[in-house]
């Protein structure tokens, strides 16, 4: 049995399955980010002294970072586009150009902990340095499962764009939310986290 709405929308949301779903676990996500970041204002609110982001860590690195994941948005957003106008080769280089952004941004990432590491920073430094490896560790996970999901579409899953080219179009509009979503947490832990 076929299950309904993969391409066409449900009669009660007006959204596809997949659509709907991917707002479902944003739902939730925002949540568990918002946990985190009221937990940050509720230790530094409490603390007696907290440090300053910009004298702990690397504000040069973190603004590279914000500028490599806002034009990996825009280049989900190509992807797509491309897709939709039936330019797939194109729409495959604009999700490999993604997936460059994201590994830049991983790596970008992984020089500033390993000079924290070199300081001997660590989560169990201090709370500052607890929340600050909490929530960027948490938002990279996020990254590397972007990640996955672009690498399975551009590669082996792009078959489905000959058999099935809406239902993977919109595969790849549902995964360009989540990655939306994912640069929009960074675009609040940046200031949150570096500049106050």
């Amino acid at each position: 049995m076929e299950i309904p709405y993969n391409v066409a929308p449900r009669p009660d949301t007006g959204l596809y399955n997949a659509k709907l779903g991917i707002w479902l676990f944003l739902a939730s996500e925002v949540m568990l980010f918002g946990a985190l970041f009221s937990s940050l204002i509720l230790l530094r609110s409490g603390a007696p002294s907290w440090p300053r982001g910009w004298e702990e860590l690397n504000v040069p690195l973190a603004t590279i970072n914000t500028f490599v994941l806002i034009f990996s948005s825009v280049a989900v957003v190509m992807a797509w586009a491309n897709f939709r106008l039936g330019q797939f080769s194109k729409g495959r280089i604009w999700l490999g150009v993604t997936l460059l952004c994201a590994a830049g941004f991983m790596v970008i990432k992984g020089f500033e902990y390993a000079h924290k590491f070199h300081l001997h920073h660590y989560p169990s430094t201090s709370n500052f340095f607890a929340i600050y490896f909490v929530m960027t560790g948490l938002h990279g996970l996020h990254v590397l499962g972007g990640v996955v999901v672009f690498g399975y579409f551009a590669g082996p899953g792009s078959k489905m764009y000959f058999s099935e080219r809406q239902r993977f179009i919109n595969r790849i509009e549902v995964a360009g939310l989540y990655w939306h979503f994912v640069d929009l947490v960074w675009i609040f832990l940046f200031p949150t986290l570096y500049l106050l």
